[in-house]
């Protein structure tokens, strides 16, 4: 019996590696949990999935996934929302309503909960949420799984609306400068905010303490200028994606798939409504803070946060504004998620399939 288990491991790990590869090619966002979620999901319904990820292991990939939230807090982005910080606190409370709202939607179909509708469809951090879910009582199956329909309908739509609705032009970049200090460093960097952020929220019992805690001392850290410019390093954080995405995909039955399938159509027209909602937001946030319609509209929409930046750096937006924008949400769907879990968890959870 141990050797199948060492058998499963090899296997999910060796096609999880080649997977994320091929994703990589094809510029999918967070290509590691994409291909972590698949990899499992196909082997659980073969049976040749490990039996589930440990604990220790889904606390470390949380911890790593709230340091790179946390690194995206930097003080420009402070300095440039100095100006216009009640508008853009209200839009970004906005968004999240909107988005928050129609998740509570989705959680009227029969199979899913309020709870794990919210977290299927709240906008930004899906790598976040997914990673918190089932601590927080959601059925992480289906927050994967919407959560990933969500990012990659706002990609794919995103630059096209930005060209042929407010003019933007120029080649897309790859995403930010990954430029920075030496490995050891980011290394440093990483293992300081997990283990100081673990420790505290396990002395403060922080509900999704795992990504709360060492995003928090990210954050900190970003703010006080002693970062020294530090990401996680990429392999890393690619295998903590994957961990998240296998912690949902082991879990995967036929039953349990017929459900997440049969709720794509209404979660993607929910998405299409939230997508146009934050638009019009965009429009409302340009009359209060003076920003052009482009850079408003790249700071509203709900998720793709890397995408965003490469359309606004390449069509010459405001990239610092429009990064802000979408960060303040972050940060606040992030502390704001496990309180309302709370209260939303309180109607009662609906049987696993």
């Amino acid at each position: 019996m141990r050797s199948r288990g060492w058998a499963q491991w090899a296997l999910l790990v060796a096609l999880t590696a080649v997977v994320t590869g091929g994703m990589a090619l094809l510029d999918v966002p967070s290509p590691g949990l994409f291909a972590g979620l698949v990899v499992a999901t196909v082997l659980a319904l073969a049976g040749w999935a490990p039996k589930q990820v440990a604990p220790s292991a889904t606390t470390l990939a949380q911890a790593v996934i709230g340091v790179v939230i946390g690194v995206l807090a930097q003080p420009s982005t402070l300095t440039q929302l100095a100006a216009d910080w009640l508008p853009v606190l209200l839009v970004s409370v906005a968004t999240l309503g909107v988005s928050m709202a129609a998740g509570l939607l989705l959680g009227l179909r029969p199979g899913v909960t309020p709870l794990t509708g919210m977290l299927a469809l709240t906008a930004g951090g899906a790598s976040g949420l997914v990673a918190v879910s089932r601590d927080l009582g959601a059925d992480d199956r289906v927050v994967a799984v919407v959560q990933y329909l969500r990012v990659g309908l706002v990609t794919a739509t995103m630059p096209i609306v930005a060209a042929l609705v407010f003019g933007a032009s120029g080649s897309t970049t790859s995403g930010p400068d990954t430029g920075g200090p030496a490995w050891y460093v980011d290394l440093g960097f990483l293992v300081v905010c997990a283990g100081v952020g673990l420790a505290l929220t396990h002395l403060a019992r922080v509900p999704a303490g795992g990504l709360l805690g060492p995003m928090a001392v990210a954050i900190a850290l970003n703010l006080a200028g002693w970062s020294f410019g530090a990401t996680p390093p990429t392999l890393i954080v690619e295998v903590a994606y994957a961990v998240i995405g296998w912690q949902a995909g082991v879990r995967f039955t036929r039953e349990s798939l017929r459900m997440v399938l049969g709720i794509l159509p209404l979660a993607a027209a929910l998405i299409a409504a939230v997508i146009v909602a934050c638009a019009g937001l965009g429009l409302l946030l340009t009359g209060l803070t003076g920003a052009t319609p482009l850079e408003t509209y790249l700071a509203t929409t709900p998720g793709g946060i890397y995408a965003v930046l490469a359309t606004a750096v390449s069509s010459g937006a405001n990239a610092t504004f429009v990064v802000a924008v979408q960060v303040l949400r972050l940060v606040l769907m992030l502390l704001v998620a496990p309180l309302l879990a709370r209260l939303v968890g309180r109607r009662g959870r609906a049987p696993e399939p």
